[in-house]
This record gives structure tokens, C-alpha cells and sequence, in this order.
């Protein structure tokens, strides 16, 4: 017999809410932390502290508001705590007050729902090797020198490669969005 569904409301129902609208911001949350630090081992630290911090502050998410701003005001303090021991902070990062500046103006996310619906056809119509590629870059987050070794190339014929594709695929998600067969 199955455990019966969490009451909504419920402290059970928070977190599971919350763990389930994580798992969908996960991808545009790197991206945001990535845009604001160069560090991949940070944003990947900053990504499991604003995880954690999100479940224990479970309850004070409203259901029906903007997750993704609660959850990137989360991220934002989180780096910018990093950022107050000044021994983690590497010459090349962004300072506190352009972070807050950053992050002060509320992007529309609402046309990246669209395009998102139709990135899945558009990297179908890629090249095998080249769709590969993509899928290495971007869902196994490998970086060049690592995408070479496992197909063999050189890191130059991937970064052409995942620079091509790239253009493909952005073409063809605009065709989309302009109605036109893609």
C-alpha cells in the first residue's frame, strides 16, 4: 500500500512542492549563477546550498506565487554570502553591488517557456555526432576538453561543432516561434 498524498498545506506538502518545482528551475538556476560567477565548482556549491536552504524555508513559499524569483533571491544571497569571506573570492568574479544590480531588474522568462516547448524537435533535426555533442555540453555538463576525449575529437572541432549546432538549433526554435515550418 502506497503512502497517502501529503495535506496541502501541510509542512510534508511544502517540501515536496518545493523539491518538485527545484527539480524544473534546476537548469535555469545554473545558468543564472554561471551568468553571475565563472567558479563551475561554486555554482555547483551555491546550487546544493540553495536547494537545502529552499526546503527548510519550505513553508514560507506561497504555492501560486513566482517560484522562480523566491528561489534566484535565494541563490543571490547565497552568493553573495560567498563573497563576505573574502578569501573563496577569485579576482574574475562580479562585485556584491553589481550582483545586486544584476538581479534587481525582473527578466520575462515567459518567452523561454516557448522556446523550451520546441528545443526538444530542433535537437532532433541535428546531426547525430553534433546532437551528442550537445547532449554532453549541456545535460552532462562536460566542458570542451572533456567532450573531446570521450568522441575522439579535438576541443577546437568541438567548440565549432557545439558553436554550429548551437546556430541550428536557434534558427530553428525562431522559425518555430515565427510560424513557419521548421
Amino acid at each position: 500500500m502506497s503512502d497517502p498524498a501529503p495535506v496541502p498545506g501541510s509542512a510534508e506538502h511544502q517540501q515536496a512542492l518545493v523539491q518538485r518545482l527545484f527539480v524544473q528551475h534546476i537548469v535555469p538556476l545554473r545558468g543564472f549563477l554561471l551568468g553571475l560567477t565563472t567558479d563551475f565548482h561554486r555554482v555547483d556549491d551555491l546550487v546544493q546550498e540553495t536547494f537545502l536552504t529552499a526546503l527548510k524555508k519550505a513553508a514560507d513559499f506561497q504555492e501560486g506565487t513566482n517560484f522562480r524569483a523566491w528561489l534566484y533571491s535565494i541563490a543571490r544571497y547565497k552568493l553573495l554570502a560567498t563573497f563576505r569571506d573574502a578569501s573563496r573570492e577569485p579576482a574574475s568574479s562580479l562585485s556584491p553591488d553589481v550582483i545586486e544590480a544584476l538581479c534587481a531588474v525582473e527578466p520575462d522568462f515567459s518567452s523561454n517557456d516557448e522556446r523550451l516547448r520546441h528545443l526538444p524537435d530542433c535537437l532532433q533535426k541535428l546531426a547525430p555526432q553534433a546532437r551528442h555533442a550537445m547532449e554532453l555540453c549541456y545535460q552532462q555538463t562536460k566542458r570542451p576538453a572533456e567532450i573531446a576525449a570521450c568522441m575522439g575529437w579535438t576541443p577546437g572541432a568541438v567548440k565549432v561543432t557545439l558553436s554550429r549546432a548551437r546556430s541550428v538549433v536557434r534558427e530553428c526554435i525562431e522559425r518555430k516561434l515565427a510560424g513557419g515550418l521548421a
